[in-house]
């Protein structure tokens, strides 16, 4: 059974404005929705390559020990405090590129999909991630694994695509309010390391 505890930290992980979202908000300011669209999709089969090579991961350590499972975890929830610090210390606000007037629905896709596909630290965070949410007793931890990767996967793609749909609305709040951005990193980030330590604390 699915633990509140990932679909609260996938959600908050997804909500999380990074180089996807801000590609995808991007598209939705300069093109119409639809264009925003094509860029979810293309940022969310990005996430693809990361997640196979996470899967193979955990599918290795699980059959070797319990006990590399538990350093795993710790591991894991260390990389969700860093990256709640990360966020804190991050004052800067989003920052908005202009793409091209004229691209097609592939063009744009492909751009989302490259962007995530060439981004090296997704494939540490997933390795990171998923496996604090899979039991080490599970008959069959790879097809736990796919299960919660699916749906990590279609979250990604619902929200980034409600970004982009919902980014000419609030463009102009966002590109003129640096404080507001600030204030919801910092959320994001107490909520990430209050997730973090309750994962850590929790016996599995």
């Amino acid at each position: 059974m699915l633990s509140t505890e990932f679909f609260l930290t996938a959600l908050v992980v997804v909500l999380v404005p990074g180089t996807g979202v801000i590609y995808t908000v991007s598209i939705g300011l300069s093109h119409r929705w639809r264009a925003s669209l094509a860029a979810a999709l293309g940022c969310t089969a990005g996430i693809l390559p990361h997640l196979t090579a996470s899967i193979l991961g955990l599918s290795a350590i699980l059959h070797i020990s319990a006990r590399a499972f538990q350093v795993l975890k710790y591991a894991g929830s260390l990389y969700l405090l860093y990256l709640a610090w990360a966020m804190w210390r991050d004052t800067g606000s989003l920052k908005f590129d202009q793409p091209a007037s004229k691209m097609s629905g592939f063009q744009i896709a492909l751009k989302g999909f490259l962007i995530n596909i060439l981004n090296p630290k997704l494939t540490i965070f997933f390795f990171a991630f998923l496996p604090l949410f899979v039991s080490p007793d599970t008959v069959s931890p790879t097809q736990q694994m796919i299960g919660l990767s699916a749906i990590f996967m279609g979250m990604t793609l619902a929200i980034f695509a409600l970004y982009g749909i919902l980014a000419s609305g609030i463009s102009t709040y966002l590109k003129n309010s640096p404080t507001a951005i600030r204030r919801m990193q910092r959320s994001f980030a107490i909520i990430i390391a209050a997730l973090a330590a309750k994962l850590a604390l929790s016996e599995q």
